[in-house]
């Protein structure tokens, strides 16, 4: 036979390919290769069948076998016996999370959203996961940046290339980021409810943040509302079991304080003390109101679940008025309305300032509530009733005029009232007073009318001194005339003296003329008479007897009268009198043109002056009287 083989090349040939052919198909049928970025998805042809509910086989049962084929050889799987499906790597890009869903497991708990999470190196062992007792349907798990062999049989993979597959929006799958300036409000999807009575869920430990699911679940995390918050930062959150809501920071403002007021945390316990018996106190972290109050800053406090009541601590103006502050505390407030013991009705403006100290600021908030309850319950009925109550005691203008005896009374009445509530009084002042229109009507005419007599005398006195002004001006602007006058009387007066010096010397010069020629003519009468005495002697004698007798009684009484005038006016006077009667008998002018005062203390000194200037006027004009000699009789 073996010679045979040999005489023939085909059958030698033949001889020796078949067996390395037969090898090569039993290889070939029994081998698989698996790439690198691959997995193999192995299904069984035959075999057991595999439990009711069961999709994914543990023990060899047909169908979709649990263990997956990783890169590589594989020998002895019969194609007959398997087919291997080669499915890529999951991808879970850096910055992104991926969620799971189990096709099979142990069924899920009623009180249960999400399944627990098992040791089966984050879904890659499906076995383990199967054998843990993993339950079906989403996962509490998840997974984070990096690659997977995943059973595709047992597990869905929700990556951001495949949510819109799922229904979900891929933005959910991203690592969620906290901003610096934000806090975030958790609320838990999964979890035991929240005790009755409680608002949200407690906090619970080492849970990272929510990042770990099952931890926060074993935990006793309950579901809802967290009083648990995210910080700022990047965080791994499975949007199947958390949602985060971001809101800002707390601020609390230069100037001011915020009191917590939280209404979850651990027992209430007050701590404020026996003396404080119009409210309590907590510690930081208990319900209630907490004894510290927040200083000015930022701070990440969820305000779904506790409320921060901003208190000022530098001074408050409150205004009951037609004008508010900024703070609008007294937006509600307006003018006082009052009544005086008169029956008189009228508004009062007041300014209330008060201050609230930080350490006063949580009792005041545990006691009112808050600053808008402080100023509407508090301080408005105070200040209020205290200013009517006043008003009763006194009239309009008693109120009026003792407005800063007022004030003073209203600071230290409101100071205590409110000294009780832990504020502190500064200062109370009374702004603009609107009395009755027709009282103060009757007081502005009695004040116009004051004013006006004030005015008119005034304005008298002022008339008294512009007439006593224009009189000094007067005399002032006359001053050089009175001298020029004075200097002129002055120089009339020597005049006056001159002429009447001449005059009199003419009168002497006349008289001695008038003596010689009298006697002269004397001399020749007597010539004559002793001529002619001896014919007219007895007729002559008697007629002169009688001539002499008449002009020695002529002569006598012009004697005497001229010594009584002399006695009576003096001598010079009576010879000025004498001579104005001559002068006038000439039609002479003994008032001058310009009469001038003189300041002359001789009594004859005008009259002198006036006498010669006429006499220097009309002496060229004048005939001197020569007396009538009348001889005497032998």
């Amino acid at each position: 036979m073996f010679d045979f083989i040999q005489n023939h090349p085909l059958l030698l040939a033949g001889a020796i390919v078949l067996p390395g052919l037969a090898i090569w198909l039993i290889f070939a049928l029994g081998t698989w290769v698996i790439r690198e970025g691959e997995s193999g998805l192995m299904i069984r042809r035959f075999g057991r069948p595999l439990p009711p509910g069961r999709l994914v086989a543990r023990k060899g049962e047909a169908g979709y076998q649990a263990r997956m084929l990783s890169p590589g050889w594989h020998f002895g799987l019969w194609r007959w016996q398997y087919k291997v499906v080669r499915v890529p790597l999951v991808i879970v890009r850096p910055g992104e999370i991926a969620l799971v869903v189990a096709k099979d497991g142990a069924p899920l708990p009623a009180e249960r959203i999400l399944g627990e999470v098992v040791e089966c190196d984050n879904f890659q062992d499906a076995e383990a996961f199967l054998n843990n007792s993993g339950q079906r349907g989403r996962q509490a798990g998840f997974l984070t940046a990096g690659h997977y062999r995943i059973n595709p049989a047992l597990f869905d993979v929700v990556t951001t290339a495949t949510a819109s597959k799922h229904g979900m929006d891929a933005s959910l799958l991203r690592v969620f980021h906290v901003p610096a300036d934000r806090v975030g409000i958790v609320t838990a999807l999964d979890g035991k409810p929240v005790a009755a009575g409680d608002l949200a869920g407690p906090v619970v430990e080492a849970h990272d943040s929510f990042q770990n699911p099952q931890v926060f679940i074993d935990a006793g995390g309950s579901r809802g509302l967290q009083e648990e918050v995210l910080m700022s930062g990047s965080w791994n959150l499975n949007p199947w079991f958390v949602q985060v809501e971001l809101i800002p920071l707390t601020e609390i403002p230069i100037g001011y304080v915020g009191v917590v007021v939280s209404y979850v945390g651990r027992e209430h316990l007050d701590v404020s003390g026996d003396s404080f018996t119009h409210g309590d106190l907590v510690e930081k972290g208990r319900k209630g109101v907490w004894v510290e109050p927040l200083l000015p800053g930022k701070h990440p406090l969820n305000t779904r679940v506790m409320k921060v009541e901003l208190v000022p601590t530098t001074n408050i103006v409150l205004n009951w008025a037609n004008r508010t502050e900024s703070h609008k505390y007294d937006d509600k407030l307006s003018s006082i309305h009052v009544r005086s013991k008169d029956g008189f009705g009228f508004n009062l403006d007041v300014s209330q300032i008060i201050h609230i100290s930080v350490k006063n600021a949580p009792r005041v908030i545990s006691r009112v509530g808050s600053m808008q309850n402080l100023v509407d319950h508090v301080l408005q009925p105070t200040v209020g009733n205290y200013f009517r109550n006043s008003a009763q005691e006194v009239t309009v203008l008693e109120f009026l005029s003792a407005r800063s005896d007022r004030q003073k009374q209203a600071f230290d009445a409101i100071r205590k009232a409110i000294q009780a509530y832990d504020v502190e009084c500064i200062d109370t002042l009374i702004g603009d007073i609107a009395p009755p229109a027709e009282l103060m009507k009757t007081q502005t005419d009695r004040k116009i009318a004051e004013e006006l007599q004030r005015t008119y005398e005034v304005q008298r006195m002022a008339e008294v001194k512009r007439q006593d002004l224009q009189r000094e001006l007067a005399i002032a602007n006359i001053q050089a005339e009175v001298v020029r006058s004075e200097q002129q009387v002055r120089i009339s007066e020597q005049n006056a003296r001159a002429q009447v010096e001449s005059a009199r010397g003419e009168a002497l010069s006349v008289k001695a003329r008038a003596e010689a020629e009298a006697e002269s003519v004397r001399m020749v009468g007597l010539a004559k008479a002793e001529a002619e005495a001896k014919t007219v002697l007895q007729v002559g004698a008697a007629k002169a007897e009688a001539e002499a007798g008449l002009v020695l009684k002529v002569g006598a009484a012009k004697a005497e009268a001229h010594r009584q005038g002399q006695d009576a006016l003096g001598a010079a006077g009576y010879t000025a009198v004498q001579i104005a009667s001559i002068l006038g008998e000439h039609h002479v002018k003994l008032v001058p043109d310009i009469s001038v005062g003189g300041g002359s203390t001789q009594s004859g000194g005008l009259a002198e002056v006036l006498i010669g200037r006429m006499l220097a006027a009309g002496t060229q004009g004048l005939t001197p009287v020569v007396p009538a000699v009348v001889p005497p009789q032998s």
